[in-house]
């Protein structure tokens, strides 16, 4: 890809803002067609779908945040200079072809291509078929800002394939495919690492935890508990597990009070075997697969554990790589928590939630990334090019 100057790319993504704007009617109308067509069995893939005026003020302020933000392309990383007298300089560079695949959101379809754009990447977008509609009409505001300033739409395409025709995309892709992400829930996740023949980065899967320790301040706890759990159930970074220390204070009355509230805020609450002696009436996990399921719902599991590192060890095993919180005033127990638990985030006394690049300074993201190549967390703009080296010589020879 030739790379275009900041300024031919900032001023793209000026048009662009501009246009969704002038095309507020017209967005909202096609999205209208695709939630009469959904069914609402879904709850969370609708609450993605819907579009509204404040959403599309979202877009538009996520379009003005990378503009703002210094070009990632060609920035040094490092240079030296070697006794032969060669120079070497390690420049960013953009991954040339990337292709998201995601569910639902058509925000994505307006986030991802400014970001990639921006880092000079050709992008391709494959959404879902529930939100047909409103991506067409996204990708084509697209390729008006791009012909408005002299470049060809082929800088971000929509695809409209089905499953099948996706699965032979993959396997086959009509150009090299340098980066592709899946931003959706495990199926969709391993229907693409099955197919992929390029660079799969992971993103999108939660199934959060958050561990009670024994020295937590239990209001908080709970503010956060409630927090992180029912904000916002379509997110990747809700709650979905939560551990108690049997070693706190009160342990019994606790657990039931708990139990209690997140009854009373619509949670269906799942338990274990030592919860479930303690509390009558609870609803006994029968399964321990449940323990790695993101629910992206109103549901969530308690638990009991003994120790600390009981609380890491079941996050390893079971967790989606995501998020862990560790609610404690003892500040070796809260380090320890955050050095032992794989995840991409991992937090103290505060809710999973902030898991997000606008939450953690990041500005617009492409992606929740729980992979640890090539990078792990938000995928801003700075983390959507590569490196490419740069030796300059004068004749030199390896004897």
């Amino acid at each position: 890809m030739k790379l275009l100057s900041t300024e031919i790319k900032n001023n793209v993504l000026q048009s662009m803002e501009r246009i969704l704007d002038e095309n507020r009617k017209a967005i909202l109308e096609a999205n209208k067609k695709d939630l009469e067509l959904f069914n609402l069995e879904d709850q969370a893939m609708y609450d993605r779908l819907i579009v509204t005026d404040a959403k599309i003020d979202g877009m538009i302020a996520s379009i003005k945040e990378v503009r703002s933000q210094e070009d990632p392309v060609s920035k040094t990383i490092s240079t030296k200079s070697l006794e032969n007298g060669l120079e070497i300089n390690n420049r960013t560079a953009p991954f040339g072809t990337i292709m998201i695949i995601y569910e639902s959101r058509p925000d994505v379809t307006i986030e991802a291509a400014v970001l990639a754009f921006k880092a000079n990447n050709k992008i391709f977008l494959k959404g879902g078929k529930e939100a047909l509609h409103s991506n067409t009409i996204l990708t084509e505001l697209w390729h008006k800002a791009l012909e408005e300033n002299g470049l060809s739409k082929n800088y971000i395409q929509q695809l409209v394939l089905n499953r099948e025709e996706t699965q032979m995309f993959l396997k086959n892709p009509p150009e090299k495919l340098d980066l592709i992400v899946p931003r959706g829930g495990e199926r969709l996740i391993n229907f693409v690492k099955q197919n992929a023949t390029g660079a799969v980065l992971v993103s999108g899967r939660g199934n959060n935890f958050l561990y009670v320790d024994e020295n937590a301040d239990w209001e908080k706890s709970v503010k956060v508990i409630l927090n992180a759990k029912t904000a916002k159930i379509s997110a990747c970074n809700a709650l979905d597990k939560i551990l108690i220390s049997s070693k706190i204070e009160n342990y019994t009355e606790k657990l039931e009070d708990l139990y209690k509230l997140l009854q009373v805020n619509g949670v269906e609450t799942l338990v274990d075997n030592d919860v479930n002696i303690l509390i009558e009436g609870s609803n006994l996990i029968k399964d321990a697969s449940v323990w790695k399921e993101e629910f992206l719902a109103m549901k969530c599991c308690l638990g009991a554990v003994d120790s600390l590192e009981e609380a890491i060890e079941k996050i390893n095993i079971n967790s989606g790589g995501h998020s862990a919180t560790i609610m404690t005033s003892n500040k070796e127990s809260a380090m320890q928590f955050m050095e032992e638990v794989d995840c991409a985030a991992v937090y103290q006394n505060a809710s999973t939630r902030f898991t997000d690049g606008g939450q953690m300074g990041v500005g617009a993201e492409l992606a929740i990334s729980t992979d640890k190549l090539h990078h792990r967390g938000p995928l801003g703009l700075k983390q959507l090019v590569t490196n490419k080296y740069y030796i300059f010589g004068d004749g030199q020879i390896r004897e």
